[in-house]
Order: structure tokens, then sequence, then C-alpha cells
């Protein structure tokens, strides 16, 4: 046989059980126990929690026991669930930034937001108005771009890496 005769057979048969269905791999597989969902849960069986509440309702933040109890007002504490939830860390506080940076920035924005601001308004807007917006804008952007840095840390050392 030739290579061609053989992918020619194989198409064949690609062809031949285009129709058919596949076969169900999923019923091989055991249904996991944590799945199963029991009678009482299905028949909506008060825990003394309701599903209106939001969560967090009823959570004292003094009560460090992971226990149900009732607390002074008589309503049921609901207990953290155990599922493996991912809880993200705290994020860390954004950097502050210097004040050149920090004017840098309200010029780019500062100096647009004025000219529309007085444009919608209908405020008289004198010709050094609009040249002191533009240049604020211009400068601003022209400062946070200089200011960028592409190259290397200056902590870097001797070693570039890799270069091609």
């Amino acid at each position: 046989m030739t290579p061609q005769s053989d992918e020619d057979e194989v198409w064949r048969q690609i062809v031949a059980s285009f129709n058919e269905t596949a076969e169900d791999a999923s019923a091989e597989q055991p249904w996991p126990d944590r799945e199963n969902v029991t009678e009482e849960t299905d028949a909506g069986e008060d825990d003394g929690v309701s599903g209106d509440a939001a969560p967090g309702d009823g959570i004292r933040d003094d009560d460090e026991t992971g226990d149900e109890t009732g607390d002074e007002t008589g309503e049921m504490r609901a207990s953290a669930p155990a599922d493996d939830h991912y809880i993200p860390p705290v994020p860390p506080p954004l950097p502050h930034g210097d004040t050149l940076s920090r004017l840098s920035w309200l010029a780019l924005f500062g100096g647009p937001a004025y000219l529309l601001l007085a444009a919608l308004l209908q405020w008289p807007m004198d010709g050094w108005i609009v040249f002191a917006a533009v240049a604020a804008f211009i400068a601003g952007f022209v400062i946070l771009v200089v200011r960028m840095g592409d190259g290397p840390p200056a902590d870097s050392g001797w070693d570039d890496g890799a270069v091609v």
C-alpha cells in the first residue's frame, strides 16, 4: 500500500461514520459524592438562615467560634462555608508619586477638561486661556513620556541578560 491509499482509506472511514453518534465517555465516570443532593435539602428544610439575607448578615465579628449561635437579638449566626473558595489578599496601596508626576497628570487631563467644561457652559474663552489649556496638555504629556524611561533599571548590574 502506498501512503496515499492509507489516507484515502482514513477519509472514507471518517465520511462513513459522519452521521453516527459518539460514545458517551462520561457514563463510565462515577458521580462525585459531594455533588449528590439529599432529600431534606431538596424539600426546602429551614436551617435558620433565610435565603434572602445578604452574605455576611447576622455574623458578628467578635464571635470567633465557627459554630452557629444566636446573638443578643435572637438572630442565628451563619457559619462560613467550608468550600474551597479563593479569597484574594488585600491589594497593596497605590503609589503616591512625586509632585512633578502629579502636576503632569493634572495638566494632561485638566487642560482638555477645562476646555470641554468651558465649551459646555459657554464661558467666554480668551485666546490666552485656550493657549494655556493646550500648552498644559502638551507639557503634561511630554513630561510623562520623558519620565517613563525605557532603559534598564539603574540597579540591574553589569549583566544585560540574553542580548540578541
